[in-house]
Order: C-alpha cells, then structure tokens, then sequence
C-alpha cells in the first residue's frame, strides 16, 4: 500500500512562474535584437544571460551580488543603463551610463516604492546639462515585490521612448522576482528540514534510553567487557543523532548507527530478536536524508516485534536497482490494518511520525514518486520500502567530524571475546546480492546477540 504525501502548492508555482517568465523575456529580448540578427544567436544570448543572472539573484540581495546583477542585465538588455535598490530606496549598483541622474530619480523610487507600481520618468522632466549628448531618454523604475513587500526597485534607463522598454522592464522584474521567491523558498525548505530533524531527535524515545542504560547496569557486573562495549555504542549511537550540522549523510555511516542501535536492543531482548542485514556494497556510498531509516527500524522493534511473543526478526535490506537504491525495512511481527494507513497521513501522533515524516521527506528531497510503500496486515509483519536515487544533482553528504580517541592501554591487554551464536544461520542474499552486516567495530559480540550474518 502507497503512502503519499506531495509538495504544497506554494513550492510548485514559482517554478512553473519561473519558466513562464524566462518564455517570455526571451520573446522580448528576441523581438528587441536587430532585423539582421541571427535568431538562434539572440536567443542563446539571452539565456545565457539569465542562468548566469540566476545564480546570483539565489544569493540574494547585497552590495556585492547587486554588482554582478546590474552587469548581467546591462549585458541582456542591451539598454542604457541598470540599477538597483534596496528596500529602502538606497541604491546598491548601476552600471551603464548617465549615473548623474540618480538623483533626479529618486522621488520616482519613492513612489514606486510606497505606491507598488510602475513609475516611468522621461528625460525631458529631470534637470540635464548634457542635452545634447545624454543618451538617456527613458528611466522604468519597476519595484521588486515579494509576499506583498518591496525588495528592491530595478531601474532600467534606456535611449528610446517606445513600450518596448517598459516591456523589457516590467519582463525583467518579473524575473528577479521569481528568482527572489525561489530564493526564500530554498531557505524556508532548509529551515524545514532542519526543524524535522530536531523533531525526530527529540522523539529518540526515553523509554530506549531508560532501557539501555538499566542493560548496561545489569551487565557490570555479571559481564563488564560487553558492558563496556555496549556503553561505548550507546555513545557512539547518542553522538551520531544529536550532531549539530547535517541534512544529508551516505547509507554506509546510517547502516553503522542501525547497528549500534540494533546492538543495544539486541542485548536487551536477548534471543528474541533476531536481525538480518542484506546489504549491496554498491550502494553504500548513497547519500541519503539524515536520520532517514533509524526511525523505521525502531519503529520495528516498538511496534512490531516488543509486543510479540516470542521476539521476531527484523530484515533491512539495501539493493542495487540501476538509478537507485532499493531498500527495505521488514519485520515478521504483529502488523497493523492496511485501512490504518490512510489515518496515519494526517496524524501528528508520536506513535506514527516516523512513518508520516519520513514519507514527507521523502517527497521533499526526491520527488512525490519517491515515497514510501508500505505492507501489512495484522500478525503478517510490515515491511516498509524505498527507492532512493544513487545521484542527486547537488545533494552532497555532511559527515560529521569525530574524533577517534587512542586505545588505551587496558583496551590493548583486554582479550578479545569469543563469538557466542544464537539463533540459526542465515544462508546466501538473493539474487547473488553479497551480504553485509554492517561497519561494526565488535563483530563478535554481534553474533552473541542473535545477529546473523551472511557470505555471498
């Protein structure tokens, strides 16, 4: 069963403005080219123009990015001259010719500024000693609105009198705005997902805190040295959660805190919990969402496995499937009714977040064919499954940098424990796929714990 969750409409329609105004500003630039002009050139100029205008216009607006901005729009329109303001009518950059005249202009600025409209300023009306000579004929002061506040005011002085001009202008704002608002949109996605991240450390539940530490505390003193290993996970696992930066990491490093998570637990239920990990070699250079499959494997252990008799046992899986990775979370446990699903989209319970906020970002980051697929049916388990692309354009992994304490000198003259297994062994991956068990530093005592692991 699909759970789906798409993008608001607020994050799809300045793009969908976005291409509207670059059709429309090359239209524009295009019919203002001369006769002779070849069209493929003008209008390869122009967009080469704008992407490189675009780049900077996401930057936002300051001395030095106003700079770049004026220059790139002097170069596309082919006009006069080209300025801007900041919001409060204080001017940040001009480029081009007769900069003398800002100062004529600036009660134009004011009004369009106050007034949220066009105000279009003829040579004739501003005081001039260079009649003759001054090519400026027209000044478009346009103001820049986003969420019905101005931004800035473009001004556009050119040498003809003619709609053309306005038209340029009034194309250009436009776009500057569209960019503004892709902008802002870029940061309130970023400020997003860092709130959910935070949201999903703080529901890193108390009880499995509580429950770690009264393990640790029993084995002190019966066994210290998986005490000790155990401790050291529990900090590793804390460590990794709670770093300050970071939207994104590799599957390798969120594999390596299953594992510790799943040590812990492990310890706790003893025999009644058993876990199989397939993992693909090739995928584990994937980046991936922070804090993306942690909350579904213990979603698992909570909610599927701790209320059933008798334990269970808890599969990820990680595939190479071409373009992406394939990865699944099941468990074999008490399940739930697929009619549930569609309740638990809009729930805010802390009991279904880990479902319904993965399955959002998901469809933030990858695109709304990119969520979750959700099976179950009470006592057959669930098993969630995802497909995560192996490259996204500028998605880069943050990975935290730890630092690796030395051993210490007890830690070297500490005899490593021997393997304990419980529990069967699993046989090879399907399809050829080699089997991993994930980066962890105590293998031996994993299998203690009824960790299954697998050669391919």
């Amino acid at each position: 069963m699909d759970v789906v969750s798409g993008l608001p409409i607020a994050a799809v329609l300045p793009w969908g403005v976005a291409v509207l105004c670059v059709v429309v500003l090359v239209a524009v630039l295009f019919r203002a080219r001369r006769p002779g002009k070849d069209v493929d050139d003008a209008v390869l100029e122009a967009v080469h123009r704008m992407s490189k205008a675009t780049s900077d216009l996401r930057e936002g607006l300051d001395q030095n990015s106003a700079d770049r901005i004026t220059t790139q729009l002097l170069e596309m329109l082919k006009c006069v001259a080209v300025g801007i303001t900041d919001g409060r009518g204080h001017l940040l950059s001009w480029d081009g010719e007769a900069n003398e005249h800002y100062a004529d202009l600036e009660d134009g600025v004011a009004a369009a500024r106050s007034q949220h409209r066009r105000e279009v300023v003829a040579h004739e009306k501003l005081p001039c000693n260079h009649r003759g000579t001054c090519r400026m004929r027209t000044a478009v002061l346009v103001p820049l609105i986003v969420e019905s506040k101005t931004q800035a005011v473009l001004i556009v002085v050119g040498r003809t009198r003619g709609k053309r001009l306005v038209q340029m202008a009034d194309a250009v704002a436009q776009f500057v705005c569209t960019q503004f608002e892709l902008s802002r949109l870029e940061d309130s996605k970023h400020q997003l997902q860092q709130a959910e991240i935070k949201a999903l450390r703080a529901q890193i539940s108390p009880h499995f805190v509580y429950n770690a530490l009264n393990t640790i505390s029993s084995l002190i003193r019966t066994d210290p040295e998986e005490a000790r290993e155990l401790l050291q996970e529990f900090a590793d696992f804390t460590r990794y959660c709670f770093r300050a930066d970071g939207l994104f990491t590799t599957l390798s490093e969120e594999l390596r805190n299953i594992d510790r998570y799943l040590t812990i637990e492990s310890a706790r239920f003893g025999g009644r919990l058993q876990v199989r990990l397939k993992i693909a070699p090739e995928v584990l250079s994937v980046v991936v969402p922070f804090l993306l499959i942690q909350p579904l494997v213990e979603n698992a252990v909570k909610h599927g496995l701790a209320g059933k008799p008798g334990g269970g046992t808890i599969t990820v899986t990680a595939q190479d499937y071409g373009t992406e990775a394939l990865i699944s979370i099941e468990d074999d446990g008490v399940g739930m009714d697929p009619g549930l699903l569609d309740g638990m989209k809009d729930s805010s319970s802390s009991e279904h977040i880990g479902l319904t906020g993965i399955n959002r970002r998901m469809g933030q980051v990858f695109g709304t064919d990119h969520t979750l697929v959700v099976e179950t049916a009470p006592g057959a388990g669930m098993k969630v499954t995802m497909r995560v692309p192996k490259f996204v354009r500028g998605m880069r992994p943050d990975l935290p940098d730890y630092d690796v304490p030395e051993q210490s000198a007890a830690d070297e003259q500490s005899p490593a424990r021997p393997p304990a297994p419980r529990g069967p062994v699993a046989g090879p991956a399907p399809g050829g796929m080699p089997a991993y068990r994930g980066p962890s530093r105590h293998a031996a005592s994993r299998s203690a714990h009824g960790r299954t692991s697998q050669a391919g």
